[in-house]
């Protein structure tokens, strides 16, 4: 099957969906999605993955591990603090290889889970490299790898379709002033890279998979925890294979040129710790400073989406009549009023997408839809008084 388009982060009307998909979709709505069934009735993590307008079950082995080339659906449940009440977090996310039709898809099922946990769940909008700290933190081990369902993507057993891989592994430390403190973790991120030695640097950990040979390389500035994390999860591969043989480099081994023939050969120096952390910063989303708070109403008679805040923004200039984008610098927020007429809600997502373009903020950025009453602690905390 040849993938179609892949996806365009400038077409933000991804939550709108177009004419098309609509009707697809909205035939296969006519009926009970399954999958949803049993879904927040208990605390826990769920993931789906779309295959061809399906929602299919992601095996819970492999949660963490996520391909370029697919979109896929995240809900979190969890109870209320001090309470038995239980809340949602519903996140779908989109690889950079995904299609339009794939990515839609995701966007569509997200609002209809929405619908059926009675639209009081938070949703999500996570794009593969920038994903969010709330998301990050539900995965010990982060793992992005190239292919996905439509180019054929099949698991490591058949060893004569297996294409050798240099994955990068690096830490995440938790980040304080983005989640509540029952969420700080560090995530151990492991990032499929180009085989090459250009691709190495001193201050993280790269592991060689080969299929039945696994080379772990140990850069001179990486971290004691890396290292013991990156050890497990070549374990895990290596339980995987059964009979896959592991060998461990650092990076000033003498035999550390058997890891670099199969890169092709030691080509230049490596790159410095810096200079990665350089790489990260690089590929980073850029901070904005400034924040701002746009109001969407149609208390004139027309829909008018203006700025109601910028610099300093307050929760009490909120109203619950209308929709608010709060852009709160790495993610963009859309708020919505517990008045605010029915089209407006449906929309809120689209809206927010819409912002996004229209004021040339980063297309990858984390966008995040609530409704009044149930804000989480990473929206509040965005807040300066």
């Amino acid at each position: 099957m040849n993938k179609s388009r892949p996806l365009d982060l400038s077409d933000t009307n991804i939550a709108g969906i177009g004419s098309d998909l609509d009707k697809k979709l909205r035939l296969d709505a006519a009926q009970t999605e399954k999958a949803w069934e049993g879904v927040g009735k208990a605390p826990g993590l769920k993931i789906w993955r779309i295959e061809q307008f399906k929602v299919v079950p992601w095996p819970e082995k492999d949660y963490g591990k996520f391909h370029s080339g697919d979109s896929y659906i995240v809900i979190n449940t969890y109870k209320q603090p001090n309470t038995d009440k239980l809340l949602h977090d519903i996140h779908f996310w989109l690889g950079l290889e995904t299609t339009q039709d794939e990515a839609g898809t995701a966007a569509y099922k997200t609002v209809e889970l929405d619908d059926y946990l009675g639209t009081t769940p938070v949703q999500h909008r996570e794009v593969q490299g920038f994903e969010s700290q709330l998301f990050l933190s539900y995965f010990k081990q982060f793992i992005i790898l190239e292919g996905g369902i439509a180019t054929g993507f099949r698991h490591v057993e058949e060893k004569a379709k297996f294409t050798p891989r240099l994955l990068h592994i690096y830490s995440l430390p938790p980040s304080a002033p983005r989640l509540p403190k029952r969420k700080l973790v560090s995530t151990l991120i492991v990032k499929q890279v180009p085989a090459t030695t250009a691709s190495l640097n001193s201050g993280d950990v790269f592991v060689l998979d080969l299929g039945d040979d696994i080379l772990q390389w140990n850069g001179s500035g990486s971290s004691g925890m890396e290292k013991n994390k990156a050890a497990e999860y070549v374990r895990k591969l290596d339980d995987e294979r059964k009979n896959a043989k592991v060998t461990v480099f650092d990076e000033n081994d003498a035999d550390a040129a058997k890891f670099y023939e199969h890169l092709g050969g030691k080509t230049g120096p490596i790159a410095t710790a810096a200079e990665g952390a350089e790489r990260l910063s690089a590929a980073a989303l850029p901070l904005t400073t400034d924040k701002s708070l746009h109001r969407l109403s149609d208390a004139s008679g027309t829909l008018q989406f203006t700025e109601a805040a910028k610099g300093v923004v307050r929760k009490d200039q909120l109203d619950s009549n209308d929709v608010f984008v709060f852009d709160a610098g790495l993610e963009i927020f859309c708020w919505v009023g517990k008045g605010a007429d029915a089209e407006e809600r449906k929309k809120a997502m689209s809206f927010a997408l819409e912002y996004i373009k229209q004021h040339n903020r980063p297309l990858q950025i984390p966008v995040t839809r609530l409704l009044e009453g149930g804000e989480n602690q990473v929206f509040l905390d965005a807040f300066d008084i």
